[in-house]
Formats: C-alpha cells, structure tokens, sequence
C-alpha cells in the first residue's frame, strides 16, 4: 500500500521527530510512505481567522499536491478536521474522503490495534477537541496504547475538556485560554503519568509549555511517537522517573 504523508506545518516546524516517527511506524506495518513535496499548509489558521481569501488559495493547492493519493494520512486531527470539514466549501470533494487521521487509519484502513511497539512508561491520554468532536476518533488512540507492550494507561480526569489552546484563541484569549491549559495539566499530574500523550502537536505545544514552566515531571509526547517505539525508547539514555 502507498500513502502520502501530510505532515502539516507545525510538525514540519516544530516537531519534526512526530512526522519521522510516523513514517517508521508506517513502514514497519509494511505501507510505503510518499512525501508530496508542495505541500504547505492546509488553510486552517487562515480559515479560522477570517482570511477566507488566503485559506481558499491554500486550499486548492494543497488538493493538487496530493492529487493521485488513494489514502493521505496525518499524525494531527486538526487538520485532518480542516480538510474533511472545510474543502467541501470550495469544491474540492476528492480529498477529504482520502484523507485519515493517523490513528483512525492505523484501526479502520490497516485493521491493526497492536502495531508492534513497547514503551514501558506510565501515559495518560488527552483526546484532542478536533479529535473528539470533529472526527469522532474515539477509543482508537486508547485501543492503540493498550496494546503497546509496557505501556500503563491511565484515564485522564476531564479528559473531553479543551485544553485551551485553540489555534489563535490563545494568543486572543490568553488568559482563558492560560487558565484551561493549568486545569488540564492538573489534571494529568493526579495520574501520576510519565507521558502526556495526543494526537495533536498543537494541543501538545500549549500543554508543554505550561509544564515546563511549572517544572513538572510530566513529558509531552505525540501517539505516533509511542507507536512507533520499540526497543529504544524516544527519551534517549536518561529517561524521567517517579
């Protein structure tokens, strides 16, 4: 099988090892993985702010860059949201039905839950509102984890609660937006996890930061990058204890 990886600008910018996490884990389970090298970003920030103009430029072009594609998967629900939600309203139809956010692919197009990983850590998993809400992904990201080899889930308090990032809300509403990420992070501190994992990056990005500035012994990490784990462990050789 040949998939096109979208790998979407902020993992492009700010979180690389998510995309090449995704395309290990991809290739293990036997997909060849093409990156569309025009590809940009999808729209959303533009969109959500009101640049209609600028996110239907974007739009278009990111339909032809991955034109061709049967399946086009994304390690972000955000804007595997944009794309399945929005493109409709500038008549591109074709894309949104090829494309999957990484963990409804994994369960639903490869049929796999246990995709080979071991990541023997304590996790806690925070469901993305795009996620959640707009794709509707479920227990696929807690099927995926339970099978990890090692792996100890645990159920986040409030866990269908934002967390207050929402794109440009958080530079709009930064106080609010301070104040929802606080109860969030608190929330995964009860668990005692090692790892506050998501499917999102940007979720991620607002959390992390919030812990880092309470020197909290909790690490942010992508699913793809867990997924994708196996006798190595993505913290290198000095790894977080409790």
């Amino acid at each position: 099988m040949r998939v096109a990886l979208f790998v979407t600008c902020v993992n492009d910018a700010l979180f690389p090892s998510t995309g090449v996490a995704t395309v290990k884990l991809l290739e293990r389970l036997g997909v060849t993985v093409d990156f569309p090298a025009a590809q940009t970003c999808c729209g959303q920030p533009h969109f959500n702010t009101g640049h209609r103009s600028a996110a239907e430029k974007l739009v278009h072009h990111t339909a032809r860059a991955f034109a061709g594609y049967e399946y086009v998967v994304t390690p972000s629900g955000s804007c595997a949201a944009m794309v399945r939600e929005q493109y409709p309203r500038w008549g591109e139809d074709s894309l949104p039905a090829r494309t999957h956010e990484l963990t409804e692919f994994l369960v639903d197009v490869l049929k796999v839950t246990d995709v080979g990983a071991y990541f023997p850590h304590t996790v806690t998993y925070h469901p993305s509102c795009h996620g959640l809400r707009s794709l509707g992904l479920g227990d696929r990201p807690h099927r995926l984890l339970r099978a990890v080899k090692g792996l100890v889930l645990r159920e986040l308090p409030g866990a269908d609660e934002c967390c207050g990032f929402g794109g440009t809300f958080a530079v709009k509403n930064a106080a609010v937006s301070t104040a929802m990420g606080q109860d969030k992070v608190h929330s995964a501190l009860t668990t005692r996890a090692e790892v506050l994992c998501a499917a999102d990056n940007s979720c991620l990005m607002h959390l992390g930061g919030l812990i880092r500035r309470q020197d909290e012994p909790l690490r942010p990490l992508h699913i793809a990058e867990i997924l994708s784990s196996t006798e190595q462990h993505p913290y290198g050789p000095e790894e977080p204890t409790r």
